[in-house]
């Protein structure tokens, strides 16, 4: 096997989503969205992939597939309702049949949300949750340019309230064919990682890590997801924190290990910590990915208290695995409390509040409240 030709693992037989694997594959943009039928193109994404030069070459590979592209490089860190409505006033000036999603999880995310605006109106707010959406979508390619979020394998989007800060999960689980949220196809291109900063590949990493671990322990967890898990688990582990920009089959372990990670999401959903994560980041604008990693040893220790190893899929030892995460922290020189990250220890019980209110804390493998979830923020404050 050469550094070109990478195998994709049996288990995404299973996925909905087409997946291009390999080195070089941005070039191929035209070609595919040539053939699912794209003629006008919104090519969503951020000012950071704009200057990396990622978007010419996508907008250059669409063009010479005769594919007229209008570029929004508008998306930012955490992308809100307001990004997502100027994305929908540019799509709407143009003839746009098809939607691109170029980026990191925000660029992907931004992009499903101006998909539902444009095809069905109303507001974000009125998508929050699942299946709300009566219209089909655009068709959708997601091209990822970290190893993260995996929101290309996924049927939701996390879009912020401008106003509110908010955090609202939008999904349609639709098949891409009957005009869902997921995209016709997604392009896993190991060169498009590397231009990423240190600190964004360990955010990113250790959030697709953080897929990986909740992922297999949830109350929805099934036999798909498990093998998913194990499969991310396996990747992510080996290549986390090694990768330098010349390690071309550890650039790919990270990102195909994303991707099934979030592929794992589709099926089993996410816990406690991405309940406690999100709070952070709309009241303290800690990184998602610092976020989600500085909770995951802690919510492994909880879940594991009661002597149940929900993660025997990836340990027989659950306080092992938690020093494993704890250690993927420092050595990436990511943040191992919340008062680093200058949290103040009396907006815990609000925190645990808004913890409680999320989505993800409903599928914890041991029941969460808010007096849980506080339990959980103090373990991880010093």
């Amino acid at each position: 096997m050469t550094e070109d030709s990478f195998t994709l693992p049996a288990i995404l037989e299973h996925s909905p989503v087409r997946v291009l694997f390999g080195q070089g594959l941005l070039d191929e943009l035209g070609r595919c969205a040539r053939e699912e039928g794209a003629r006008g193109v919104l090519l969503v994404t951020d000012p950071g992939i704009v200057k990396a030069g990622y978007a010419d070459r996508a907008k250059d590979s669409l063009e010479k597939a005769g594919v007229d592209v209008f570029l929004f490089d508008g998306t930012h860190e955490n992308p809100t309702t307001d990004n997502v409505a100027a994305g929908v006033t540019l799509a709407r000036q143009h003839p746009i049949n098809f939607i691109v999603g170029l980026g990191g999880g925000s660029a992907m995310d931004c992009a499903k949300g101006i998909n539902l605006i444009l095809t069905n109106g109303r507001t974000m707010a009125d998508y929050w949750g699942e299946g709300k959406a009566t219209e089909k979508l655009l068709p959708m390619i997601l091209v990822p340019t970290t190893a993260g979020t995996g929101s290309e394998a996924q049927s939701f989007a996390l879009i912020s309230d401008a106003d509110t800060k908010q955090k609202m999960v939008c999904g349609d689980r639709r098949l891409p064919q009957e005009g869902g949220l997921r995209p016709r196809l997604t392009i896993l291109d190991p060169q498009l990682t590397r231009s990423q900063p240190k600190a964004v590949a360990a955010a990113a990493g250790i959030d697709a890590i953080a897929h990986a671990v909740e992922t297999s322990g949830t109350t929805r967890r099934n036999e798909v997801s498990r093998v998913f898990s194990k499969h991310a688990w396996r990747l992510l582990s080996l290549s986390y924190g090694s990768v330098t920009p010349d390690d071309g089959f550890g650039r790919a372990n990270m990102l195909l290990g994303a991707h099934l990670a979030g592929a794992a999401i589709e099926q089993s959903m996410l816990g406690a910590a991405h309940a406690c994560a999100n709070p952070l980041t709309s009241n303290y604008g800690i990184v998602h990915g610092q976020a989600v990693g500085l909770l995951l040893p802690h919510v492994v220790r909880f879940n594991s208290a009661n002597g149940e190893n929900v993660y025997e899929d990836l340990t027989t030892d659950p306080n092992s695995l938690a020093q494993q995460l704890s250690k993927f922290l420092t050595t990436s020189g990511l943040p191992t409390c919340l008062d680093d990250c200058g949290v103040d220890r009396a907006s815990l019980p609000a925190l645990a509040t808004l913890a409680s209110k999320q989505w993800t804390a409903g599928f914890n493998p041991r029941p969460v409240g808010e007096a849980e979830l506080l339990e959980i923020y103090e373990a991880a404050f010093a």
